[in-house]
């Protein structure tokens, strides 16, 4: 199982092997090491998450979870690209606590080592899948595919929303079904399609993940708001002082007209950061209205599809998967 030592480090070995096939003598292949920390064991590598739970799904449906590395290094990979690039369109200088490549490196040198990480994802994923079948290959890539446009589609309606002064509580869940829900989606979808799950069981999977994902960004702009350096590698309220459109902001805008909603549609009237002050009086003006209650409600709701989406279609018998979704929608870091 990937979440034992001994496996989590078997799962590790194939990500890095993944990454050796980029030419050892390029500095691109430096970098991506770097932000893999492979040679760094001290250093926070990430949770893993999304190949958590590709691995949990496969072995739920009757495979080996060595057999769904591959596929889970894809999505780790594929993931990790998006990383970089959102970093550098973000302008976040720290993730995982340690400053961000294109703070180390530059820009031009971050978005290379980006983009060479998304090749190595389907690079990846084609290698493993076609060894077994040719059309079993064709759907997994084409499962990938189409996370990966979701992806951009949501990234790029969060980028637009940095210079709306208005973004209503629909356009922030479609972003987020895009940019964080689809690839947690192509992970239980690819884990089923591993173990040689039907396209429909497959694609119940992947509703499952979805709703997962979207109870995961949202938790995720929880820690963006109220979160401190210690529990995430960022600063405090960064998402609130680089005026992002998170799930409290958004909530808040649907609600009643109020003396602290109105706070916080002053706060983001105006296009660009928030200075330390304003974005404290935004980050209480949100307590008092109840938008951290409703995130936590809105946590549970997802989670509660996801069972619902197991239920009806028989998913997940072991209950591990639900095991993981339950544990990290709460989580602190």
């Amino acid at each position: 199982m990937l979440t034992e030592a001994a496996s989590f480090e078997a799962f590790e070995t194939v990500l890095e092997r993944a990454v050796e096939r980029l030419d050892a003598t390029s500095p691109v292949a430096a970098l991506v090491r770097e932000h893999f920390a492979f040679d760094d064991p001290a250093a926070k590598r990430g949770k893993r998450l999304r190949p958590r739970i590709l691995v949990a799904v496969s072995e739920a449906e009757g495979a080996a979870g060595s057999d769904a590395f591959a596929a889970a290094a894809a999505v780790e990979l594929l993931h990790n690209f998006s990383l970089v690039h959102d970093d550098i369109e973000d302008r976040d200088e720290l993730r995982h606590g340690r400053p961000t490549m294109w703070t180390r490196h530059g820009i031009p040198a971050a978005i290379t080592a980006g983009d060479a990480m998304c090749a190595l994802s389907y690079m990846t994923l084609l290698d493993a899948a076609s060894l077994r079948d040719p059309d079993l290959a064709v759907a997994m890539t084409a499962a990938l595919h189409h996370a990966h446009i979701e992806l951009c589609r949501g990234q790029g309606a969060d980028i637009g929303f940095e210079t709306s002064p208005s973004v209503s509580f629909g356009e922030y869940l479609a972003m987020i079904e895009g940019k964080t829900a689809a690839l947690f989606a192509a992970a239980c979808e690819l884990g089923a399609l591993t173990a040689g799950a039907s396209a429909e069981r497959a694609a119940a999977y992947g509703r499952m993940g979805r709703a997962y994902g979207l109870a995961f960004q949202v938790r995720d702009d929880v820690l963006g708001t109220w979160g401190t350096p210690t529990e995430t590698g960022k600063p405090a309220g960064a998402d609130i002082r680089r005026r992002k459109w998170s799930f409290p902001v958004a909530w808040a805008f649907a609600e009643p007209p109020s003396a602290d909603r109105d706070t916080v549609a002053q706060a983001y009237a105006s296009i660009g950061a928030l200075t330390d002050a304003t974005a404290a009086a935004v980050i209480a003006a949100l307590e008092r209205l109840g938008a951290h209650a409703a995130a936590d409600n809105a946590c549970d709701a997802y989670i509660a599809q996801a069972a619902a989406v197991a239920a009806e279609h028989d998913l997940d018998r072991d209950g591990r998967l639900a095991e993981i979704f339950s544990s990290t929608s709460r989580r602190t870091a």
